[in-house]
């Protein structure tokens, strides 16, 4: 496995002091809002504006890191009919991803994108690095029931995820170690197929 360099929660809204300093692109948030770590397909403000139905790139801090994790394809999703990721502990991994300030209004949407009421995932709370400074209380995606080993993304996903990693200015370095990731699981994947068909 590639190596990338918990507790349920719900958080509250996010007082004005403690939002992030706001970046030309980013305006200031006149509502409730929370702090969310993206590391999957959601790191694609495209794709995260099909759920939430508004535009996700002014929501925006910037890329960040995630002490303590690996990915990992630990879940069938049913309704991309392929592995999708998630992430666990691992002291010596990093993980990277997007840091976003959503509006608080937008939190059920996402829920439901994450499959919350179905068991598919639930909330956990995290600490990152974006920009040189720390975010605490942000909000993260893990698995509920992980699958005993991982399963293949299919190219769309594939797709989603790397085009996500590369335009929100992820590691040149993280971007490849993911895109060699999921060639790999799809390679496993295909073998197996043949090996099933022959």
């Amino acid at each position: 496995m590639v190596n990338f360099s918990s507790r349920a929660h719900t958080e509250s809204p996010l007082p004005s002091s403690s939002r992030p300093s706001r970046s030309p692109a980013q305006p200031e948030l006149a509502e409730p809002a929370f702090y969310y770590f993206a590391y999957g397909s959601c790191m694609c403000p495209v794709d995260l504006k099909r759920t939430l139905g508004e535009q996700t790139h002014p929501f925006v801090v910037g890329p960040a890191t995630l002490k303590g994790y690996r990915l990992g394809f630990n879940r069938r999703s049913q309704r991309r009919n392929c592995g999708v990721l998630d992430i666990v502990k691992d002291p010596g991994s990093v993980v990277e991803g997007v840091l976003y300030v959503l509006p608080w209004r937008l939190s059920d949407r996402l829920d439901e994108r994450e499959e919350i009421p179905s068991g598919g995932y639930r909330h956990e709370t995290v600490v990152v690095r974006c920009q040189d400074r720390i975010y605490a209380d942000v909000r993260t995606y893990v698995v509920v029931d992980k699958l005993d080993e991982e399963l293949a993304p299919n190219d769309w996903y594939f797709n989603v995820v790397l085009r996500g990693a590369v335009t929100c200015g992820l590691s040149e370095t993280y971007c490849w170690q993911l895109f060699d990731h999921m060639h790999q699981l799809q390679q496993r994947h295909w073998q197996n197929q043949q090996c099933r068909s022959a």
